[in-house]
């Protein structure tokens, strides 16, 4: 019982100190394209449309890890299980845009290395790469959680998974929707 006290006490200043660690990456991929782009020579193009439906599936997908959480403070097992799985198919949703949009900027002549590549392109690459590859991992935890759910593992008062899981999707959607935003006023 004190073991599980003592991680319940840790476990969430830890998720925390991992989210600070992630948004340092970023804020030095987001600073070293605002860099770069000062130097010159930097391709002028359009955002794929694949992004702007990939921004709307992850909002979507925190109000159904909302819904998730709030069906485990009425220990409505059925509602956690579907709102985790509406979440993860969300989730996948924005993988599949993202990759999606990988293919649109190749048509449009957008490349990420080689010949035809621009540092501006390259930077949009790297960090939609970065970021969804922090989206796997939280899909992997949605499967787990998902899978804990059909146990019936998350009641009123076991809920510290569901929260630390529901803490880092959150943090995934916010930081897609700072990338999304810079991507879009910083061209």
């Amino acid at each position: 019982m004190v073991e599980k006290t003592h991680r319940q006490k840790v476990a969430k200043p830890l998720l925390w100190i991992g989210m600070v660690s992630i948004v340092m990456m970023f804020a030095g991929l987001t600073s070293g394209y605002i860099v770069r782009r000062g130097e010159g020579n930097w391709l002028q193009f359009e955002l794929p449309e694949s992004i702007y439906a990939s921004t709307i599936l992850i909002i979507l997908s925190s109000l159904s890890m909302i819904w998730a959480t709030s069906a485990a403070r009425k220990n409505d097992f059925k509602g956690i299980t579907t709102a985790l799985i509406a979440t993860l198919a969300l989730g996948l949703g924005f993988v599949f845009f993202q990759v999606w949009s990988w293919e649109q900027l190749v048509e449009m002549g957008v490349y990420f290395t080689g010949p035809g590549s621009n540092a501006a392109g390259s930077f949009l690459y790297v960090i939609t790469l970065a970021h969804l590859l922090h989206i796997v991992g939280g899909l992997i935890v949605l499967i787990v959680m998902i899978v804990q759910s059909v146990k019936r593992k998350y009641t009123i008062q076991n809920r510290l998974g569901l929260q630390l899981g529901s803490i880092f999707w959150h943090f995934l959607g916010g930081l897609w929707i700072y990338l999304f935003l810079f991507l879009v006023f910083i061209r």
